[in-house]
């Protein structure tokens, strides 16, 4: 296969520490892009499940059509609404509200599939709780098919994939690094850190990047994210020559799931970018524009959150072709 150059090879899909390489994966993304084509039903015969225990709207889409692009099945299911209520510990004595254990549950999906995807935010009440990942790591453990998160409380490595390559593909043509600046934006409610923590880990890997997190005092991300990222409490600093801006919002790290209050203005409008290189601007999406971000900047000809969007497909097929082993 024409791949090979990108060769990867992973177990399972979880985080940057999953994969050799963030720029060969980013690589190999780009080049299923270029010539998507090539890859239809090359996965023909196999079998993906996605379980959500949380809504979703471009994983969803995204990942599915990534999977049919390459000619595999998907089943999908919604384990608040689809499946039984599943009990975690181990040990339990089963005789409440949860008539299944996850190590069945992981196990019986795994003989109907050859990768199942799991997404499962934070509830952002229990720091240790959330951290623990209980239920991507049941199905880590118990599963004998490979597993990629859709979300978890910590990470969201999909949608760093296809951040990565929307970087990759506008950076300024030249040799020096870029600066990439990761800025909290306000919400109407606390926010999980998956995002934020993934862009961190994951942009931190590519080469010739100065990375850059601008928030207000008390949303100080998880350190070992960002250990070393250049923090800042003013936009107007962090904004300076920035190639790329990526607004997004995340409650307090320190007093877990809490909003501390903010002052100053963090909605800023095009005159606040006039110092920058031209920034292209991105988000994740959902986004309440106007609330987090202005309809000027997510509208203007810099902004990549469509091609954010559109890149999720074709990095969920790079890792699902990884995983399959079908370089």
């Amino acid at each position: 296969m024409p791949l090979n150059k990108y060769y990867i090879l992973m177990n399972n899909f979880l985080s940057v520490s999953t994969i050799e390489s963030v720029d060969a994966l980013v690589q190999k993304a780009i080049a299923i892009k270029q010539k998507e084509e090539q890859y239809r039903s090359i996965a023909a015969g196999k079998t993906l499940a996605m379980l959500f225990m949380n809504p979703s709207t471009r994983t969803r889409m995204s990942t599915w059509r990534a999977a049919k692009n390459l000619g595999m099945e998907v089943i999908s299911l919604n384990m608040t609404s689809d499946t039984w209520k599943l009990e975690l510990e181990e040990g339990a004595i089963m005789n409440a509200d949860k008539p299944e254990h996850i190590k069945d549950a992981a196990n019986v999906i795994g003989q109907y599939c050859d990768i199942i995807g799991i997404r499962s935010f934070a509830q952002l009440k229990n720091k240790l709780e959330d951290e623990a990942e209980s239920v991507l790591n049941a199905f880590v453990n118990y599963s004998t098919k490979p597993i990629i998160s859709l979300e978890s409380a910590c990470r969201h490595p999909l949608q760093s994939l296809a951040d990565m390559m929307c970087i990759s593909e506008h950076r300024p043509k030249q040799s020096k690094a870029i600066k990439v600046v990761l800025s909290w934006a306000p919400h109407i409610k606390p926010i999980p850190h998956a995002v934020a923590n993934s862009f961190s880990e994951w942009v931190q890997q590519m080469p010739n990047i100065e990375y850059h997190i601008c928030q207000p005092k008390g949303y100080e991300l998880d350190p070992r994210f960002t250990q070393h990222a250049q923090l800042h409490y003013h936009q107007a600093s962090a904004f300076e020559d920035a190639d790329f801006i990526y607004f997004k919002n995340w409650s307090s790290y320190e007093q877990y799931g809490s909003m501390p209050l903010v002052t100053g203005n963090w909605l800023p409008n095009l005159e606040a970018l006039a110092t920058t290189n031209h920034a292209k601007i991105m988000h994740c999406m959902p986004v309440r524009r106007n609330v987090e971000v202005r309809d000027t900047l997510l509208d203007a000809p810099n902004s990549l959150i469509l091609q954010q969007a559109a890149n999720r497909v074709y990095a969920t097929m790079a890792v699902l072709i990884d995983l399959l082993n079908l370089q």
